[in-house]
């Protein structure tokens, strides 16, 4: 496994739509390996293949693990992965009425957060790592995850949910926050 680059906001294949994988093959199985070591060695929850680089529709995600927060001592609990799971080519085939809120962040938008308002419950088709289809419905953060992860997929930053104003003065402290840690950066981030 490995952990591979994480793609920074405004790289262009962040903004592109992914292609739908024509199949399951050992070569994706490693991917999405390599995707879950990535997210769990940079504290995500969720990461999409745009986001390393590739334009594929793979996402993985992992909403229960636990630990690796750092403590008043300074020790970081210890890191517990919880349920990680690959989803390739999802499909949203039902959203709820009701919405939810949540403050979203996202590692290729590195240390900005803003509340972003989506549905509540969703209903996913997908196939899993080993080509089968299955069929999840989501609630509360596993929700917001997935529909996140998604709309990587489909070239959607969660920054294009806000207003405007918002978006642009989000931007504007990625751009500086980028500048301030681009030393910290090059080693595990592609910069645009």
């Amino acid at each position: 496994m490995a952990v591979l680059p994480i793609y920074v906001a405004p790289h262009p294949v962040l903004k592109k739509p992914a292609a739908p994988v024509a199949e399951v093959t050992d070569e994706t199985r490693q991917l999405v390996k390599d995707m879950l070591e990535t997210m769990y060695a940079t504290r995500g929850i969720g990461l999409a293949a745009p986001q390393v680089g590739l334009s594929l529709r793979v996402l993985v995600m992992d909403v229960e693990q636990t630990g690796g927060e750092t403590g008043e001592d300074g020790d970081a609990a210890p890191f517990v992965p919880g349920k990680p799971f690959a989803v390739i080519n999802p499909e949203i085939v039902w959203t709820s009425d009701a919405l939810n809120t949540y403050e979203e962040g996202c590692l290729s938008i590195p240390g900005q957060y803003a509340e972003v308002e989506r549905p509540e419950k969703v209903r996913v088709k997908y196939l899993d790592e080993n080509g089968q289809p299955q069929e999840m419905e989501a609630d509360g953060l596993l929700a917001t995850c997935v529909q996140h992860e998604i709309d990587h997929l489909d070239g959607i930053l969660f920054t294009d949910h806000l207003s405007s104003l918002k978006r642009d003065m989000l931007l504007r402290k990625l751009k500086k926050w980028t500048r301030e840690h681009e030393e910290d950066m090059k080693e595990s981030y592609v910069l645009p």
